[in-house]
């Protein structure tokens, strides 16, 4: 960790906790800062804040009261989930007061150097694989960021010899000031978080905010696939680098089946360990980030043949009577369930999709569906999913939940068929997040194992 003196004796406001809260909290104090930590959740209830004042750190809890930003604070560290229109956020815009993420502390003091992966799909899966290579190559990747692991902990640890893996939503873009990475990666952009972003165009200005401090000694790798990332190449003064399934590009890119990275074959596209259209890109993206890394093709085959997937997320579950089981929870929208498709063969699949009715049609989704073998519904879209479904000429039955759709879905197949959820919905109408409904088809698949290994 840099040893910076930027943050003695600078009172600093903590808003909101969960695991990047508390994080950036122990950081500042190990800094000097003095440190004042604010949750919405009542103390008695909450874990985090009792373990900070067991540190000596000032909590407040149960509320947000926007007097307290009267305390003369000289900067606020908020979550990066509470809103721009946040009253305590608000006040503290209007005082001057500057508003980061912890992301930025995490730069601050990293000696390591940073790869920063975002976009609107597949940015989990192409920040593990880029770790997977680098580790495969003796190269020390630490996963970090939006993955799950608070980026301004893992930097506290990392030294000049590891790299951050750093997977970074647009919320966690907003509240960046210095923040420079050395490689950054958009996986693409669709419209995604447009209650907090307001439109499009904020949602794309929060993710174009990393490469902000960049130079021409900086790399940006974007998906030229999209006419947008086209758009952005010139908006930027780091050096940028393309990948694309379409066309032959000076970066990576597919041709006749193989992964090229300018002009060099890498592997065969059949080669990597996960299927999908959209795992080609992923892994092209991998590739031309490696590739500036100065990473082997050797490593990064070895890595990407065998790379199984991320939890949820077109994730291989396992085989009961040669039908085998994906689990692709993570699939929250029709772009997402369109991607996974893609990977299979549709009269040899049986889909589990519906959830959260948001009041949209699923007729987009219909050319994708076509030659299904059958699809089972759940939840409260189920009825505008069983328009698309016939449509598109599908056979339905309906479930009452995950676990009955994954008995339903298997009672239905065949040796050498693809049970696959991929729900093109939210979770919110049944399960709290996706990762507790990913969980409940893979109890449900080892329940249907052990029963079938027992019959």
């Amino acid at each position: 960790m840099k040893q910076i003196t930027d943050f003695e004796n600078k009172k600093v406001l903590v808003l909101g906790l969960a695991r990047s809260g508390e994080a950036a909290a122990r950081l500042l104090v190990k800094l000097g800062a003095i440190v004042t930590v604010n949750d919405g959740k009542p103390f008695d209830e909450n874990p985090s804040a009792q373990a900070l004042l067991e540190e000596g750190i000032k909590v407040v809890c149960g509320s947000h009261p926007v007097e307290l930003l009267d305390e003369n604070f000289e900067l606020m560290v908020k979550n990066p989930g509470i809103r721009y229109d946040n009253p305590m956020v608000v006040r503290a815009l209007e005082k001057g007061i500057p508003v980061w993420t912890e992301v930025e502390l995490a730069y601050l003091v990293s000696e390591a150097p940073i790869i920063g992966i975002t976009g609107s799909n597949g940015k989990t899966t192409t920040t593990t694989m880029i770790a997977d290579v680098f580790n495969q190559a003796g190269r020390t990747g630490l996963l970090s960021g939006n993955i799950g692991f608070p980026a301004s902990e893992v930097a506290v640890k990392a030294t000049a010899d590891d790299t951050l893996i750093m997977e970074l939503s647009s919320f966690q873009l907003m509240g960046i000031n210095d923040f420079r990475p050395h490689i950054a990666l958009i996986t693409n952009l669709m419209p995604t978080h447009i209650d907090y972003h307001g439109d499009f165009d904020g949602y794309v200005a929060a993710k174009w905010n990393m490469q902000n401090r960049m130079t021409k000694d900086d790399f940006v790798v974007l998906n030229v696939n999209q006419d947008l990332a086209k758009e952005l190449a010139h908006k930027t003064q780091a050096t940028v680098v393309p990948f694309s399934t379409t066309e032959q590009v000076d970066g990576g890119y597919l041709a006749d089946g193989t992964l090229y990275f300018k002009g060099e074959a890498i592997m065969q596209a059949s080669e990597i360990g996960v299927p999908g259209s959209h795992n080609i890109e992923n892994a092209l993206a991998t590739i031309v980030v490696a590739k500036l890394s100065g990473i082997s093709n050797q490593a990064i085959k070895e890595a990407l043949s065998a790379f199984g997937g991320v939890k949820h997320r077109l994730q291989y579950v396992g085989e009961i009577a040669d039908v085998k089981f994906y689990n692709d929870s993570k699939s929250t929208n029709i772009l997402a369930t369109q991607k996974a498709l893609s990977g299979f063969d549709n009269a040899t699949t049986i889909l589990i999709a519906g959830g959260l009715d948001r009041g949209n049609e699923f007729d987009e989704l219909v050319p994708d569906i076509e030659g299904l073998k059958l699809m089972v519904v759940l939840g409260e879209s189920a009825h505008r999913v069983k328009r698309a479904a016939q449509k598109a000429g599908v056979p339905t039955l309906d479930a009452k939940d995950v676990a009955d759709a994954t008995r339903i879905a298997f009672e239905n197949a065949q040796a050498g068929e693809v049970v696959l959820l991929s729900p093109a919905n939210a979770s919110w109408d049944m399960y709290k997040n996706f990762e507790i409904r990913g969980e409940e088809f893979i109890t449900s698949f080892e329940e249907l194992k052990l029963q079938n290994s027992n019959s």
